[in-house]
Protein backbone atom coordinates (compact mmCIF):
# COMPACT_ATOMS: atom_id res chain seq x y z
CA UNK A 1 0.00 0.00 0.00
CA UNK A 2 0.98 3.68 -0.28
CA UNK A 3 2.78 4.75 2.89
CA UNK A 4 3.91 8.31 2.18
CA UNK A 5 3.71 10.85 -0.63
CA UNK A 6 6.09 13.82 -0.87
CA UNK A 7 5.35 16.61 -3.37
CA UNK A 8 7.65 19.58 -4.05
CA UNK A 9 6.92 22.50 -6.42
CA UNK A 10 4.21 20.72 -8.41
CA UNK A 11 1.60 22.98 -10.13
CA UNK A 12 0.26 24.98 -7.13
CA UNK A 13 1.83 22.77 -4.43
CA UNK A 14 4.99 24.16 -2.82
CA UNK A 15 5.72 21.41 -0.30
CA UNK A 16 3.50 18.65 1.05
CA UNK A 17 4.36 15.52 3.06
CA UNK A 18 1.51 13.01 3.52
CA UNK A 19 1.33 9.77 5.47
CA UNK A 20 -1.33 7.18 4.63
CA UNK A 21 -2.92 4.27 6.45
CA UNK A 22 -4.80 1.19 5.39
CA UNK A 23 -8.54 1.38 4.83
CA UNK A 24 -10.73 4.05 3.22
CA UNK A 25 -9.42 7.63 3.05
CA UNK A 26 -11.04 10.65 1.39
CA UNK A 27 -9.80 14.01 0.08
CA UNK A 28 -12.27 16.87 0.13
CA UNK A 29 -12.11 20.62 -0.39
CA UNK A 30 -13.41 23.54 -2.36
CA UNK A 31 -13.43 23.35 -6.15
CA UNK A 32 -10.00 24.36 -7.45
CA UNK A 33 -8.24 23.73 -4.15
CA UNK A 34 -6.05 21.07 -5.75
CA UNK A 35 -7.68 17.76 -4.78
CA UNK A 36 -7.05 16.09 -8.12
CA UNK A 37 -3.54 17.56 -8.28
CA UNK A 38 -2.57 14.96 -5.68
CA UNK A 39 -3.71 12.20 -8.03
CA UNK A 40 -1.85 13.87 -10.89
CA UNK A 41 1.34 13.99 -8.82
CA UNK A 42 1.05 10.34 -7.86
CA UNK A 43 0.35 9.45 -11.50
CA UNK A 44 3.60 11.20 -12.45
CA UNK A 45 5.53 9.20 -9.82
CA UNK A 46 4.02 6.07 -11.35
CA UNK A 47 5.50 6.87 -14.77
CA UNK A 48 2.81 9.11 -16.25
CA UNK A 49 3.63 11.75 -18.84
CA UNK A 50 4.84 15.14 -17.65
CA UNK A 51 6.41 18.28 -19.05
CA UNK A 52 7.65 21.66 -17.88
CA UNK A 53 4.08 22.86 -17.27
CA UNK A 54 3.86 20.76 -14.06
CA UNK A 55 6.68 22.76 -12.41
CA UNK A 56 5.37 25.41 -10.01
CA UNK A 57 5.90 28.93 -11.32
CA UNK A 58 9.30 30.25 -10.28
CA UNK A 59 10.65 26.84 -9.22
CA UNK A 60 13.55 24.96 -10.83
CA UNK A 61 11.96 21.52 -10.74
CA UNK A 62 9.02 19.44 -9.55
CA UNK A 63 9.95 16.52 -7.30
CA UNK A 64 7.48 13.74 -6.36
CA UNK A 65 8.34 10.73 -4.19
CA UNK A 66 5.92 7.91 -3.32
CA UNK A 67 6.81 5.22 -0.79
CA UNK A 68 4.97 1.87 -1.04
CA UNK A 69 4.94 -1.26 1.03
CA UNK A 70 5.20 -4.07 -1.53
CA UNK A 71 3.89 -7.59 -1.79
CA UNK A 72 5.57 -10.69 -3.14
CA UNK A 73 4.89 -9.99 -6.83
CA UNK A 74 6.29 -6.44 -6.68
CA UNK A 75 9.29 -7.63 -4.64
CA UNK A 76 10.03 -10.25 -7.31
CA UNK A 77 9.80 -7.55 -10.01
CA UNK A 78 12.25 -5.36 -8.10
CA UNK A 79 14.71 -8.25 -7.72
CA UNK A 80 14.36 -9.29 -11.39
CA UNK A 81 15.10 -5.72 -12.51
CA UNK A 82 18.00 -5.32 -10.05
CA UNK A 83 16.34 -2.75 -7.80
CA UNK A 84 17.07 -3.55 -4.16
CA UNK A 85 14.00 -3.85 -1.90
CA UNK A 86 14.30 -0.98 0.60
CA UNK A 87 12.93 -2.06 4.01
CA UNK A 88 10.21 -4.14 2.41
CA UNK A 89 9.13 -1.27 0.20
CA UNK A 90 9.57 0.58 -3.05
CA UNK A 91 10.50 4.26 -3.23
CA UNK A 92 9.37 5.74 -6.58
CA UNK A 93 10.68 9.20 -7.42
CA UNK A 94 10.14 11.46 -10.44
CA UNK A 95 11.87 14.78 -11.08
CA UNK A 96 10.94 17.16 -13.93
CA UNK A 97 12.85 20.41 -14.37
CA UNK A 98 11.54 23.65 -15.84
CA UNK A 99 13.06 22.74 -19.23
CA UNK A 100 10.88 19.61 -19.39
CA UNK A 101 13.73 17.12 -18.71
CA UNK A 102 12.64 14.12 -16.67
CA UNK A 103 14.49 11.78 -14.31
CA UNK A 104 13.10 8.67 -12.61
CA UNK A 105 14.37 6.59 -9.69
CA UNK A 106 13.36 3.37 -7.95
CA UNK A 107 14.87 2.89 -4.50
CA UNK A 108 17.48 5.51 -5.33
CA UNK A 109 18.58 3.81 -8.56
CA UNK A 110 18.06 5.52 -11.91
CA UNK A 111 15.12 4.02 -13.82
CA UNK A 112 13.01 4.70 -16.89
CA UNK A 113 9.46 6.03 -16.93
CA UNK A 114 8.44 2.71 -18.50
CA UNK A 115 9.86 0.86 -15.48
CA UNK A 116 7.92 3.16 -13.14
CA UNK A 117 4.72 2.35 -15.07
CA UNK A 118 5.42 -1.39 -15.04
CA UNK A 119 5.99 -1.43 -11.29
CA UNK A 120 3.15 1.04 -10.68
CA UNK A 121 0.65 -1.27 -12.41
CA UNK A 122 1.30 -3.77 -9.59
CA UNK A 123 0.90 -1.17 -6.85
CA UNK A 124 -1.96 1.19 -7.76
CA UNK A 125 -5.16 1.11 -9.79
CA UNK A 126 -6.52 4.59 -10.59
CA UNK A 127 -10.12 5.20 -11.65
CA UNK A 128 -10.37 8.70 -13.09
CA UNK A 129 -13.35 11.04 -12.97
CA UNK A 130 -13.92 10.49 -16.69
CA UNK A 131 -13.94 6.69 -16.44
CA UNK A 132 -17.62 6.58 -17.34
CA UNK A 133 -16.87 8.26 -20.67
CA UNK A 134 -14.37 5.58 -21.65
CA UNK A 135 -17.05 2.96 -20.99
CA UNK A 136 -18.77 4.14 -24.16
CA UNK A 137 -15.83 2.93 -26.28
CA UNK A 138 -15.80 -0.63 -27.58
CA UNK A 139 -12.06 -1.02 -26.92
CA UNK A 140 -12.47 0.01 -23.29
CA UNK A 141 -15.37 -2.39 -22.79
CA UNK A 142 -13.36 -5.28 -24.23
CA UNK A 143 -10.29 -4.38 -22.14
CA UNK A 144 -12.40 -4.22 -18.98
CA UNK A 145 -14.02 -7.60 -19.69
CA UNK A 146 -10.62 -9.18 -20.41
CA UNK A 147 -9.24 -7.71 -17.20
CA UNK A 148 -12.13 -9.24 -15.27
CA UNK A 149 -11.59 -12.58 -17.03
CA UNK A 150 -7.86 -12.51 -16.20
CA UNK A 151 -8.65 -11.98 -12.51
CA UNK A 152 -10.65 -15.24 -12.54
CA UNK A 153 -8.54 -17.28 -14.96
CA UNK A 154 -4.76 -16.83 -15.02
CA UNK A 155 -4.60 -18.14 -18.58
CA UNK A 156 -6.95 -15.50 -20.02
CA UNK A 157 -4.28 -12.79 -20.27
CA UNK A 158 -1.88 -15.20 -21.97
CA UNK A 159 -4.63 -16.25 -24.40
CA UNK A 160 -5.35 -12.60 -25.27
CA UNK A 161 -1.67 -12.03 -26.05
CA UNK A 162 -1.51 -15.26 -28.06
CA UNK A 163 -4.59 -14.23 -30.06
CA UNK A 164 -2.98 -10.91 -31.00
CA UNK A 165 0.33 -12.56 -31.94
CA UNK A 166 -1.38 -15.42 -33.81
CA UNK A 167 -3.55 -13.05 -35.84
CA UNK A 168 -0.52 -10.94 -36.77
CA UNK A 169 1.45 -13.99 -38.00
CA UNK A 170 -1.52 -15.42 -39.90
CA UNK A 171 -2.38 -12.16 -41.66
CA UNK A 172 1.28 -11.47 -42.53
CA UNK A 173 1.54 -14.80 -44.33
CA UNK A 174 -1.82 -14.26 -46.00
CA UNK A 175 -0.62 -10.92 -47.36
CA UNK A 176 2.56 -12.57 -48.61
CA UNK A 177 0.53 -15.22 -50.44
CA UNK A 178 -1.81 -12.58 -51.89
CA UNK A 179 1.13 -10.47 -53.09
CA UNK A 180 2.67 -13.51 -54.78
CA UNK A 181 -0.58 -14.32 -56.54
CA UNK A 182 -0.91 -10.70 -57.69
CA UNK A 183 2.72 -10.18 -58.69
CA UNK A 184 3.66 -13.65 -59.90
CA UNK A 185 5.41 -12.29 -63.05
CA UNK A 186 7.52 -9.82 -61.06
CA UNK A 187 8.45 -12.48 -58.51
CA UNK A 188 9.53 -14.84 -61.32
CA UNK A 189 11.72 -12.12 -62.89
CA UNK A 190 13.34 -11.30 -59.55
CA UNK A 191 13.97 -14.98 -58.89
CA UNK A 192 15.65 -15.43 -62.30
CA UNK A 193 17.83 -12.37 -61.70
CA UNK A 194 18.95 -13.67 -58.31
CA UNK A 195 19.63 -17.14 -59.72
CA UNK A 196 21.95 -15.60 -62.35
CA UNK A 197 23.78 -13.49 -59.75
CA UNK A 198 24.21 -16.38 -57.31
CA UNK A 199 25.38 -18.61 -60.16
CA UNK A 200 28.03 -16.08 -61.18
CA UNK A 201 29.36 -15.86 -57.64
CA UNK A 202 29.28 -19.63 -57.18
CA UNK A 203 31.41 -20.08 -60.30
CA UNK A 204 33.85 -17.45 -59.03
CA UNK A 205 33.93 -19.19 -55.62
CA UNK A 206 35.73 -16.45 -53.71
CA UNK A 207 36.59 -17.72 -50.24
CA UNK A 208 36.61 -15.54 -47.13
CA UNK A 209 40.06 -13.96 -46.75
CA UNK A 210 41.15 -15.01 -50.25
CA UNK A 211 41.57 -11.44 -51.52
CA UNK A 212 44.04 -10.56 -48.76
CA UNK A 213 45.99 -13.81 -49.32
CA UNK A 214 46.16 -13.43 -53.10
CA UNK A 215 47.17 -9.75 -52.81
CA UNK A 216 50.07 -10.69 -50.54
CA UNK A 217 51.12 -13.51 -52.87
CA UNK A 218 51.01 -11.21 -55.89
CA UNK A 219 53.19 -8.66 -54.13
CA UNK A 220 55.71 -11.35 -53.20
CA UNK A 221 55.84 -12.90 -56.69
CA UNK A 222 56.10 -9.57 -58.51
CA UNK A 223 59.04 -8.54 -56.31
CA UNK A 224 60.71 -11.96 -56.13
CA UNK A 225 63.95 -10.84 -57.89
CA UNK A 226 64.37 -7.86 -55.57
CA UNK A 227 63.61 -10.03 -52.52
CA UNK A 228 66.19 -12.65 -53.53
CA UNK A 229 68.85 -10.05 -54.24
CA UNK A 230 68.28 -8.21 -50.96
CA UNK A 231 68.29 -11.39 -48.86
CA UNK A 232 71.49 -12.67 -50.53
CA UNK A 233 73.23 -9.33 -50.01
CA UNK A 234 72.30 -9.29 -46.32
CA UNK A 235 73.54 -12.88 -45.89
CA UNK A 236 76.84 -12.04 -47.57
CA UNK A 237 77.48 -9.00 -45.38
CA UNK A 238 76.68 -10.89 -42.18
CA UNK A 239 78.45 -14.21 -42.76
CA UNK A 240 79.58 -15.03 -46.33
CA UNK A 241 81.66 -12.06 -47.53
CA UNK A 242 85.14 -12.90 -48.81
CA UNK A 243 86.66 -10.32 -46.52
CA UNK A 244 85.69 -9.62 -42.93
CA UNK A 245 82.01 -10.68 -42.64
CA UNK A 246 80.27 -8.96 -39.72
CA UNK A 247 79.56 -12.16 -37.78
CA UNK A 248 83.20 -13.28 -37.97
CA UNK A 249 84.45 -9.87 -36.87
CA UNK A 250 82.03 -9.78 -33.95
CA UNK A 251 83.00 -13.29 -32.85
CA UNK A 252 86.71 -12.44 -32.97
CA UNK A 253 86.14 -9.19 -31.10
CA UNK A 254 84.06 -10.96 -28.45
CA UNK A 255 86.75 -13.62 -28.01
CA UNK A 256 89.50 -11.00 -27.62
CA UNK A 257 87.52 -8.94 -25.11
CA UNK A 258 86.71 -12.12 -23.19
CA UNK A 259 90.40 -12.73 -22.62
CA UNK A 260 90.95 -9.12 -21.57
CA UNK A 261 88.04 -9.36 -19.14
CA UNK A 262 90.00 -12.10 -17.38
CA UNK A 263 92.63 -9.47 -16.67
CA UNK A 264 90.23 -6.61 -15.86
CA UNK A 265 86.71 -7.57 -14.83
CA UNK A 266 85.52 -4.08 -15.76
CA UNK A 267 85.35 -5.26 -19.40
CA UNK A 268 82.99 -8.14 -18.56
CA UNK A 269 79.95 -5.90 -18.88
CA UNK A 270 80.96 -5.09 -22.45
CA UNK A 271 81.36 -8.79 -23.24
CA UNK A 272 77.89 -9.47 -21.81
CA UNK A 273 76.43 -6.87 -24.16
CA UNK A 274 78.20 -8.06 -27.31
CA UNK A 275 77.46 -11.78 -26.91
CA UNK A 276 73.62 -11.44 -27.35
CA UNK A 277 74.25 -9.37 -30.49
CA UNK A 278 76.41 -12.19 -31.91
CA UNK A 279 73.71 -14.74 -31.10
CA UNK A 280 71.03 -12.59 -32.77
CA UNK A 281 73.16 -12.22 -35.91
CA UNK A 282 73.62 -15.98 -36.06
CA UNK A 283 69.81 -16.44 -35.80
CA UNK A 284 69.42 -13.92 -38.62
CA UNK A 285 71.75 -16.02 -40.80
CA UNK A 286 69.62 -19.12 -40.21
CA UNK A 287 66.42 -17.17 -41.03
CA UNK A 288 67.89 -15.71 -44.24
CA UNK A 289 69.01 -19.15 -45.45
CA UNK A 290 65.51 -20.51 -44.76
CA UNK A 291 63.91 -17.60 -46.61
CA UNK A 292 66.17 -18.07 -49.66
CA UNK A 293 65.21 -21.74 -49.81
CA UNK A 294 61.51 -20.76 -50.07
CA UNK A 295 61.59 -17.73 -52.37
CA UNK A 296 61.95 -18.43 -56.06
CA UNK A 297 61.17 -16.77 -59.38
CA UNK A 298 57.88 -18.23 -60.77
CA UNK A 299 56.57 -16.22 -63.76
CA UNK A 300 53.80 -18.76 -64.49
CA UNK A 301 52.36 -18.53 -61.00
CA UNK A 302 52.55 -14.73 -61.24
CA UNK A 303 50.44 -14.82 -64.43
CA UNK A 304 47.87 -17.08 -62.70
CA UNK A 305 47.63 -14.75 -59.72
CA UNK A 306 47.29 -11.72 -62.02
CA UNK A 307 44.39 -13.39 -63.85
CA UNK A 308 42.64 -14.36 -60.60
CA UNK A 309 42.94 -10.83 -59.23
CA UNK A 310 41.49 -9.37 -62.44
CA UNK A 311 38.48 -11.74 -62.35
CA UNK A 312 37.76 -10.96 -58.68
CA UNK A 313 38.19 -7.23 -59.18
CA UNK A 314 35.86 -7.27 -62.20
CA UNK A 315 33.18 -9.14 -60.23
CA UNK A 316 33.48 -6.67 -57.35
CA UNK A 317 32.84 -3.76 -59.72
CA UNK A 318 29.85 -5.58 -61.21
CA UNK A 319 28.25 -6.19 -57.82
CA UNK A 320 29.33 -2.77 -56.45
CA UNK A 321 31.22 -4.13 -53.47
CA UNK A 322 34.87 -4.35 -52.49
CA UNK A 323 36.73 -7.57 -53.48
CA UNK A 324 36.89 -8.83 -49.89
CA UNK A 325 33.08 -8.34 -49.53
CA UNK A 326 32.25 -10.78 -52.35
CA UNK A 327 31.79 -13.85 -50.04
CA UNK A 328 29.32 -11.88 -47.87
CA UNK A 329 27.49 -10.65 -50.99
CA UNK A 330 27.19 -14.25 -52.20
CA UNK A 331 25.71 -15.35 -48.86
CA UNK A 332 23.26 -12.42 -48.84
CA UNK A 333 22.00 -13.02 -52.38
CA UNK A 334 21.73 -16.76 -51.79
CA UNK A 335 19.61 -16.06 -48.70
CA UNK A 336 17.30 -13.76 -50.67
CA UNK A 337 16.99 -16.40 -53.38
CA UNK A 338 16.04 -19.03 -50.81
CA UNK A 339 13.43 -16.73 -49.26
CA UNK A 340 11.99 -16.01 -52.68
CA UNK A 341 11.95 -19.68 -53.53
CA UNK A 342 10.09 -20.41 -50.30
CA UNK A 343 7.69 -17.54 -50.96
CA UNK A 344 7.13 -18.74 -54.52
CA UNK A 345 5.89 -22.09 -53.32
CA UNK A 346 2.21 -21.21 -53.50
CA UNK A 347 0.97 -24.58 -52.26
CA UNK A 348 3.43 -24.45 -49.39
CA UNK A 349 2.32 -20.93 -48.53
CA UNK A 350 -1.32 -21.96 -48.48
CA UNK A 351 -0.59 -24.94 -46.23
CA UNK A 352 1.40 -22.79 -43.82
CA UNK A 353 -1.34 -20.15 -43.85
CA UNK A 354 -3.94 -22.78 -42.94
CA UNK A 355 -1.78 -23.99 -40.05
CA UNK A 356 -1.42 -20.46 -38.67
CA UNK A 357 -5.14 -19.85 -39.06
CA UNK A 358 -5.96 -23.09 -37.25
CA UNK A 359 -3.59 -22.17 -34.39
CA UNK A 360 -5.19 -18.72 -34.14
CA UNK A 361 -8.73 -20.14 -34.16
CA UNK A 362 -7.89 -22.62 -31.41
CA UNK A 363 -6.66 -20.00 -28.94
CA UNK A 364 -9.31 -17.44 -30.06
CA UNK A 365 -12.12 -19.92 -29.36
CA UNK A 366 -10.63 -20.65 -25.95
CA UNK A 367 -10.55 -16.91 -25.23
CA UNK A 368 -14.17 -16.63 -26.39
CA UNK A 369 -15.23 -19.31 -23.92
CA UNK A 370 -13.39 -17.52 -21.09
CA UNK A 371 -14.99 -14.23 -22.06
CA UNK A 372 -18.45 -15.78 -22.07
CA UNK A 373 -18.04 -16.92 -18.44
CA UNK A 374 -16.62 -13.55 -17.37
CA UNK A 375 -19.38 -11.70 -19.23
CA UNK A 376 -22.11 -13.61 -17.43
CA UNK A 377 -20.48 -13.05 -14.01
CA UNK A 378 -19.88 -9.33 -14.62
CA UNK A 379 -23.46 -8.88 -15.83
CA UNK A 380 -24.87 -10.51 -12.71
CA UNK A 381 -22.64 -8.53 -10.33
CA UNK A 382 -23.33 -5.14 -11.94
CA UNK A 383 -27.06 -5.89 -12.07
CA UNK A 384 -27.06 -6.55 -8.29
CA UNK A 385 -25.09 -3.35 -7.67
CA UNK A 386 -27.57 -1.36 -9.77
CA UNK A 387 -30.39 -2.31 -7.40
CA UNK A 388 -28.46 -0.67 -4.52
CA UNK A 389 -27.72 2.40 -6.65
CA UNK A 390 -31.37 3.39 -7.07
CA UNK A 391 -31.83 1.57 -10.40
CA UNK A 392 -34.33 -0.95 -9.11
CA UNK A 393 -35.41 -3.46 -11.74
CA UNK A 394 -32.56 -2.42 -14.04
CA UNK A 395 -30.18 -4.94 -15.54
CA UNK A 396 -26.76 -5.05 -17.11
CA UNK A 397 -25.30 -7.57 -19.46
CA UNK A 398 -22.20 -7.99 -21.61
CA UNK A 399 -23.09 -9.00 -25.17
CA UNK A 400 -20.57 -10.89 -27.29
CA UNK A 401 -21.37 -10.33 -30.98
CA UNK A 402 -19.73 -12.66 -33.49
CA UNK A 403 -17.46 -10.75 -35.84
CA UNK A 404 -14.62 -11.14 -38.28
CA UNK A 405 -11.45 -12.67 -36.80
CA UNK A 406 -9.22 -9.88 -35.54
CA UNK A 407 -6.26 -9.28 -33.26
CA UNK A 408 -8.70 -9.01 -30.35
CA UNK A 409 -10.55 -12.26 -31.03
CA UNK A 410 -13.70 -13.56 -32.68
CA UNK A 411 -16.28 -11.27 -31.11
CA UNK A 412 -17.17 -7.64 -30.46
CA UNK A 413 -17.82 -6.78 -26.81
CA UNK A 414 -20.76 -4.48 -26.07
CA UNK A 415 -22.17 -3.39 -22.70
CA UNK A 416 -25.99 -3.47 -22.66
CA UNK A 417 -28.24 -1.91 -20.01
CA UNK A 418 -31.90 -1.72 -19.14
CA UNK A 419 -32.64 1.23 -16.86
CA UNK A 420 -35.72 -0.38 -15.31
CA UNK A 421 -37.80 -3.53 -15.37
CA UNK A 422 -39.80 -4.53 -18.42
CA UNK A 423 -37.51 -3.14 -21.14
CA UNK A 424 -34.97 -4.95 -23.25
CA UNK A 425 -31.31 -4.08 -22.70
CA UNK A 426 -29.86 -1.69 -25.27
CA UNK A 427 -26.30 -0.44 -25.89
CA UNK A 428 -24.98 1.55 -22.95
CA UNK A 429 -24.16 4.62 -25.05
CA UNK A 430 -27.75 4.90 -26.32
CA UNK A 431 -29.87 4.47 -23.21
CA UNK A 432 -27.96 5.59 -20.14
CA UNK A 433 -28.39 9.14 -18.88
CA UNK A 434 -25.42 10.96 -17.35
CA UNK A 435 -26.40 10.01 -13.83
CA UNK A 436 -27.14 6.39 -14.74
CA UNK A 437 -23.86 6.13 -16.61
CA UNK A 438 -21.93 7.48 -13.63
CA UNK A 439 -23.60 4.96 -11.30
CA UNK A 440 -23.01 2.05 -13.66
CA UNK A 441 -19.37 3.10 -14.13
CA UNK A 442 -18.90 3.27 -10.38
CA UNK A 443 -20.45 -0.16 -9.90
CA UNK A 444 -18.17 -1.63 -12.55
CA UNK A 445 -15.13 0.11 -11.03
CA UNK A 446 -15.84 -1.27 -7.57
CA UNK A 447 -16.58 -4.78 -8.87
CA UNK A 448 -13.52 -5.01 -11.12
CA UNK A 449 -11.29 -3.46 -8.44
CA UNK A 450 -12.51 -6.02 -5.96
CA UNK A 451 -11.38 -8.75 -8.33
CA UNK A 452 -7.87 -7.41 -8.88
CA UNK A 453 -4.87 -8.01 -6.63
CA UNK A 454 -3.73 -4.38 -6.77
CA UNK A 455 -3.28 -3.27 -3.13
CA UNK A 456 -4.10 0.46 -3.54
CA UNK A 457 -7.21 1.74 -5.33
CA UNK A 458 -7.76 5.41 -6.13
CA UNK A 459 -11.10 6.91 -7.16
CA UNK A 460 -10.88 10.46 -8.51
CA UNK A 461 -14.39 11.97 -8.34
CA UNK A 462 -15.97 8.88 -9.91
CA UNK A 463 -19.07 9.69 -7.84
CA UNK A 464 -19.89 12.78 -9.90
CA UNK A 465 -23.46 12.82 -11.21
CA UNK A 466 -25.00 11.10 -8.19
CA UNK A 467 -26.28 12.26 -4.81
CA UNK A 468 -28.73 11.69 -2.00
CA UNK A 469 -29.33 8.12 -0.85
CA UNK A 470 -27.36 6.75 -3.78
CA UNK A 471 -24.31 8.65 -2.61
CA UNK A 472 -24.62 7.01 0.80
CA UNK A 473 -24.70 3.59 -0.88
CA UNK A 474 -21.60 4.54 -2.84
CA UNK A 475 -19.86 5.52 0.39
CA UNK A 476 -20.73 2.16 1.93
CA UNK A 477 -19.42 0.35 -1.16
CA UNK A 478 -16.09 2.17 -0.93
CA UNK A 479 -15.87 1.62 2.81
CA UNK A 480 -16.51 -2.10 2.33
CA UNK A 481 -13.82 -2.15 -0.36
CA UNK A 482 -11.49 -0.40 2.09
CA UNK A 483 -11.76 -3.35 4.47
CA UNK A 484 -9.80 -5.40 1.92
CA UNK A 485 -7.64 -2.77 0.18
CA UNK A 486 -6.25 0.68 0.70
CA UNK A 487 -8.82 3.01 -0.93
CA UNK A 488 -8.16 6.70 -1.62
CA UNK A 489 -11.05 8.76 -2.95
CA UNK A 490 -11.34 12.37 -4.09
CA UNK A 491 -14.98 13.31 -3.55
CA UNK A 492 -17.36 16.24 -3.33
CA UNK A 493 -20.15 14.24 -1.66
CA UNK A 494 -20.61 14.46 2.14
CA UNK A 495 -22.36 11.07 2.13
CA UNK A 496 -19.18 9.49 0.74
CA UNK A 497 -16.74 11.52 2.87
CA UNK A 498 -18.58 10.59 6.08
CA UNK A 499 -17.96 6.87 5.45
CA UNK A 500 -14.14 7.20 5.38
CA UNK A 501 -11.83 6.10 8.15
CA UNK A 502 -9.37 8.92 7.37
CA UNK A 503 -10.20 12.40 6.12
CA UNK A 504 -7.84 14.88 4.38
CA UNK A 505 -8.93 18.43 3.64
CA UNK A 506 -7.37 20.26 0.68
CA UNK A 507 -7.43 24.06 0.76
CA UNK A 508 -5.68 27.02 -0.82
CA UNK A 509 -3.41 29.33 1.13
CA UNK A 510 -1.51 32.50 0.25
CA UNK A 511 2.27 32.45 0.64
CA UNK A 512 4.39 35.40 1.80
CA UNK A 513 5.34 35.93 -1.83
CA UNK A 514 1.66 36.53 -2.63
CA UNK A 515 1.36 33.33 -4.64
CA UNK A 516 -1.32 30.71 -4.00
CA UNK A 517 -0.47 27.17 -2.88
CA UNK A 518 -2.39 24.08 -1.79
CA UNK A 519 -2.47 22.98 1.84
CA UNK A 520 -3.58 19.56 3.13
CA UNK A 521 -4.69 18.91 6.70
CA UNK A 522 -5.57 15.65 8.41
CA UNK A 523 -8.90 16.24 10.11
CA UNK A 524 -9.79 15.15 13.63
CA UNK A 525 -13.36 14.33 14.60
CA UNK A 526 -14.31 17.95 15.36
CA UNK A 527 -12.80 19.26 12.14
CA UNK A 528 -14.54 16.49 10.18
CA UNK A 529 -17.90 17.73 11.42
CA UNK A 530 -17.10 21.23 10.13
CA UNK A 531 -15.90 19.93 6.74
CA UNK A 532 -18.88 17.62 6.20
CA UNK A 533 -21.18 20.49 7.29
CA UNK A 534 -19.49 22.74 4.70
CA UNK A 535 -20.06 20.08 2.04
CA UNK A 536 -23.73 19.87 3.09
CA UNK A 537 -24.51 23.54 3.50
CA UNK A 538 -22.10 25.54 1.38
CA UNK A 539 -20.66 28.85 2.64
CA UNK A 540 -23.01 29.33 5.59
CA UNK A 541 -22.68 26.58 8.19
CA UNK A 542 -25.61 26.44 10.61
CA UNK A 543 -26.38 24.38 13.68
CA UNK A 544 -28.70 22.30 11.52
CA UNK A 545 -25.99 21.43 9.01
CA UNK A 546 -23.59 20.59 11.84
CA UNK A 547 -26.19 18.30 13.34
CA UNK A 548 -26.76 16.64 9.99
CA UNK A 549 -22.98 16.25 9.58
CA UNK A 550 -22.68 14.60 13.00
CA UNK A 551 -25.51 12.22 12.08
CA UNK A 552 -23.81 11.26 8.84
CA UNK A 553 -20.51 10.62 10.60
CA UNK A 554 -22.20 8.68 13.37
CA UNK A 555 -23.99 6.43 10.89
Amino acid sequence: MLRTLSIRDFVIVDSIELEFSAGFSVFTGETGAGKSILIDALTLALGGRGDASVVREGAAKADITADFAVGEAAAQWLAANEFAVDEGGALLRRVIDNAGRSKAYINGIAATAAQLRELGDQLVDIHGQHAHQSLLKTEAQRALLDSQAASKDAGAAADARAVAAGHKAWRALARQREEFETNAANVLYERERLEWQVGELEKLAVKPGEWADITNEHSRLSHAASLLEGAQEALAVISEADEHPVLSQLSALNQKLGKLAGIDSGLQAVVDLIEPARIQLQEAVYALNDYLDRVELDPERLRQVDARMEVIHSAARKFRVTPDELPDEHAKLAGKLQQLADASDLDGLRQQEEKLKAAYMEVAQRLSATRAVAARQLGEQVTRAMQDLNMTGGSFEVALHAGEPSSSGLEQVEFMVAGHAGVAPRPLAKVASGGELARIALAISVITSNATATPTLIFDEVDSGIGGGVAEVVGRLLRRLGQQRQVLCVTHLPQVASQAGHHFQVAKRTLESGKTASRIDVLDSKARVEEVARMLGGLEITATTRKHARELLAS
